[in-house]
């Protein structure tokens, strides 16, 4: 990793770390208290020194800082740090030593120094994981593959989130160079056919390809859901690249779901774009011009037609996959209930004002019979 890369943290880098840490504390929560043997791990295989050189933590010590001042992880959490620079591991390790109540923690925190590659994946699919949390942020894509993310969501109550460098995996898909990465990374028949398909796309369509062959890729190893979020450069002109979580569970999606939506730079309509420009604080668009909520009461009236439901079975069934959160569809909802294109129970006037509680039942109009 260069040397330049933890000099100064980037806005991109702190929105990334306030992700990674806010699911990290929402998933410890949840998992902790069900975890089978009480214990629960975070592994990062690229973590860095631990602080940028203008003073700022990164991930590993908001992980250890939040479980010292937590009773519930202070004796569960088994953190693992690794960094293939020894410089970074070391000093990683004097950051660790200097935390306020380490050795309050029942499990030392480990740092190693190794290539992240087959060894590692032999020693983890070994046996099973306790429940663990893994953040897998390597500089490039080298030691990035589907068998690595794969041996962190074998076990129950796994969840991976890892750095998908668009640029370089853009430029490397095409490079006999670095074919062999790619190959872990998608799959060597489908980024053979990935190659083949891209050729003759414009940058757009391409972009929209990749994300979707990976994410294909890991749905089909058993990553169930997931969810990309995309980095724009300082202009907002091109990708630099994704945070995508992968995870077996729908509560975890809906969580990260909630998360990724409130660091999104941008909404329309009160939904998220699930991406982040520093230049979008700064030069704010039109973006009326795209009314996703309205086209979301359109999409509900054509797929749920001569349907009843309550809130939370429709959001349930029909979220995956798509950018809307929960308040947007109660939203969406509100807006056709007002409009009278649906029937709701309990109706407006006997259910506490702006309000749309998930047991809210509501009956879609059955489609009109074409003429």
């Amino acid at each position: 990793m260069p040397k330049k890369f933890f000099e100064q943290r980037s806005e991109e880098s702190r929105i990334k770390a306030q992700i990674v840490d806010k699911y990290y504390r929402a998933w410890a929560k949840i998992i902790a208290p069900r975890a089978r043997d009480g214990k629960i791990a975070y592994v990062d295989l690229f973590a860095g020194p631990g602080r940028y050189k203008d003073g700022a933590a990164s991930v590993p010590l908001l992980v250890l800082e939040n479980a010292i001042l937590d009773p519930l992880l202070k004796d569960r959490l088994i953190t693992i740090f690794n960094d293939i620079d020894e410089n970074n591991s070391k000093t990683l390790e004097e950051e660790i030593a200097k935390i306020p109540g380490i050795d309050t923690l029942r499990f030392k925190p480990q740092v190693m120094n190794e290539i992240v590659g087959q060894q590692i994946i032999n020693q983890l699919t070994a046996g099973s994981i306790v429940p663990t949390l893994s953040f897998i942020d390597p500089w490039g894509y080298k030691g990035l593959s589907l068998k690595l993310i794969n041996t962190f969501l074998k076990d129950w109550g796994c969840d991976c989130i890892f750095f998908f460098n668009y640029n370089r995996i853009n430029m490397g898909l095409n490079n006999p160079i670095v074919k062999e990465h790619m190959d872990a990374l998608f799959g060597s028949e489908r980024a053979n056919a990935l190659r083949e398909e891209m050729g003759s796309l414009d940058p757009a369509k391409r972009e929209l390809l990749i994300v979707e062959r990976i994410s294909e890729a890991l749905q089909e190893m058993g990553g169930t859901y997931v969810l990309p979020f995309c980095f724009k450069n300082e202009q907002g002109t091109r990708t630099s690249h994704y945070l995508i979580f992968v995870s077996k569970h729908i509560l975890g999606y809906k969580i990260m779901k909630g998360i990724m939506g409130g660091e999104s730079s941008k909404t329309e309509q009160n939904v998220p774009s699930f991406s982040y420009c520093s230049a979008d604080n700064t030069m704010p668009l039109l973006f009326e011009l795209s009314k996703p909520l309205d086209e979301l009461e359109g999409i509900l009236l054509e797929e749920f037609a001569g349907r009843t439901l309550t809130m939370k079975a429709l959001f349930d069934s029909h979220h995956v996959g798509r950018r809307y959160l929960d308040k947007n569809y109660k939203e969406a909802l509100g807006s056709l209930e007002m409009k009278g294109k649906l029937k709701v129970d309990p109706p407006t006037d006997k259910r506490r004002k702006g309000t749309f509680a998930d047991g809210v039942k509501v009956t879609f109009p059955p489609k009109e019979k074409e003429k």
